[in-house]
């Protein structure tokens, strides 16, 4: 007997004579329905230009439709030991199992069923991975469905980029960051799935390059010149006094001539640095590309440089590395709400008493909410009286709006407390500017990294409780 001739008598004629049964034919649908499906997600990803680039496709094109397949592989075998032990006990189990005929009934029962079947399931499988695929397209996936981002997702619907898709920033585009996306994003729901995740997540090197994300709408060259800033504080004092100070930020940029200036000017260089941090605030190492070619190394004052350190590019969300998720200190938290009106000067001791409150040690926002809530409400009722018959109800709004600023900045569960997430715009609250521009950056040529304040800002007043520059400026209202 022929190699064919056995393979067809001994394999072929007895799977199709068994396989016909539902288990059988159920599996050999999903089988072919996902198969079709997932051809098509190779067919558009790999020549089409409109396949989705959330890292999270993976979820369906590594796990989802393999795992239809793989179901439907175990079903048709399953199906057919059943169907061969029925035939068994009922003693109708064939010797010779009849030929494979299209004219059979019977074998055309099963054809017209399992055609039905897969196109039922491809239409199905089809709009499920569609769907999917759209939801996962979506930036609350990321952050309501992985809810260990919720600290990342509460602080982008306060973020100048909460109009942005998550994938616009976090995936590069083209081939090799579609697939390193889709691998990091595999790799992290592997971590959700089995609890192995980092607590705080904390961003490192995972973000794709300023130059691949941010510049496809941002100018990185743009002359913006110069901005006043307006910084309002507020005291620990009764008055919870009110005190302003304003700079005059020259960002700068190159102007129509290509003249370089400002803050972005003078770092538009070719720049590298060592940092022995993941989140980059400790900056032993820098080295700067002259305009002539050559190349000036400043290195901190007593720093030992790692052997094996790894040299970064300088890159524009190296300064500007929380644009879209960016925390709040709690001076910044509370002094925020107080501007806004949430809370009121009115009630005395409202700032240092409110500071104190939302940086106490708490389990969880649920307690931190209880415990802010009532501790307000108590101080005034026990400390001032008056002011809280009079005020009652300033005194619960300043109390949930101190509730609410703890909730936007401060995760428990996620070891997110105040500080945990650097912003390295400016030096105020974290090194920033001053883990290069610190005086203590040499040169082997005796030059060291400026730390001119003019080159960056001019201060025209500080903690100014007049606000008379303002007032003379329009700008009080």
């Amino acid at each position: 007997m022929s190699l064919l001739s056995n393979l067809k008598q001994n394999w072929l004629q007895p799977f199709f004579y068994l396989g016909r049964n539902r288990l059988s034919l159920l599996g050999g649908a999903l089988t072919s329905a996902s198969a079709f499906v997932l051809i098509g997600f190779w067919v558009v990803d790999t020549f089409g230009h409109g396949g989705s680039t959330n890292p999270y496709i993976g979820i369906i094109v590594f796990f989802f439709l393999p795992a239809l397949f793989l179901l439907g592989l175990v079903l048709m075998p399953i199906g057919i030991y059943f169907q061969r032990r029925s035939l068994i006990a009922a003693g109708q189990l064939p010797s010779i199992y009849p030929k494979i005929d299209i004219g059979d009934p019977l074998f055309r029962h099963a054809l017209d069923f399992v055609i039905m079947a897969t196109f039922i399931n491809f239409v199905i499988v089809g709009v499920a991975s569609y769907r999917g695929v759209a939801y996962m397209d979506q930036p609350n996936f990321c952050g309501v469905t992985c809810h260990v981002m919720a600290p990342e997702w509460t602080a982008y619907h306060v973020a100048p980029h909460s109009s942005v898709a998550c994938t616009e920033c976090h995936v590069a585009p083209g081939v090799p960051g579609y697939i390193h996306a889709k691998v990091n994003g595999t790799k992290q729901l592997i971590e959700v799935v089995l609890h192995t995740y980092p607590t705080p997540i904390m961003p490192g090197d995972k973000i794709p390059l300023a130059s691949v994300t941010c510049l496809n709408c941002h100018n990185a060259k743009a002359n913006i010149g110069d901005k006043l800033v307006v910084k309002t504080t507020y005291g620990d004092d009764e008055h919870n006094s009110m005190t302003q100070s304003l700079l005059m930020m020259h960002v700068g940029g190159s102007n129509e001539m290509g003249a370089l200036s400002g803050i972005h000017g003078a770092h538009t260089a070719h720049i590298e640095f060592i940092s022995t941090d993941s989140t980059h605030q400790t900056i032993p190492w820098v080295a700067k590309t002259n305009s002539d070619g050559t190349v000036t190394e400043y290195v901190a004052d007593g720093a030992t440089i790692p052997a094996k350190a790894t040299k970064h590019v300088m890159d524009c969300m190296d300064c500007h590395n929380r644009p879209a998720h960016s925390m709040q200190t709690a001076e910044q938290a509370i002094d925020k709400a107080i501007t806004q009106g949430g809370v009121s000067t009115a009630l005395p001791f409202v700032h240092g008493q409110g500071l104190q409150l939302i940086q106490a040690d708490y389990k969880s926002q649920d307690e931190a909410t209880r415990k802010i809530t009532s501790g307000l409400i108590d101080f005034y009722r026990t400390t001032y009286p008056d002011v809280y018959t009079a005020n009652r109800a300033e005194v619960v709004q300043a109390a949930q709006a101190l509730a609410s600023a703890y909730k936007q900045n401060v995760f428990p569960d996620m070891k997110v407390i105040w500080g945990t997430h650097p912003n390295n715009i400016g030096h105020a609250d974290y090194p920033g500017c001053f883990r290069c521009h610190d005086s203590s950056h040499n040169a082997k040529n005796g030059t060291s990294i400026t730390q001119d304040c003019t080159v960056c800002h001019n201060i025209i007043s500080t903690d100014d409780p007049s606000n008379k520059l303002l007032s003379e400026l329009g700008m009080d209202k």
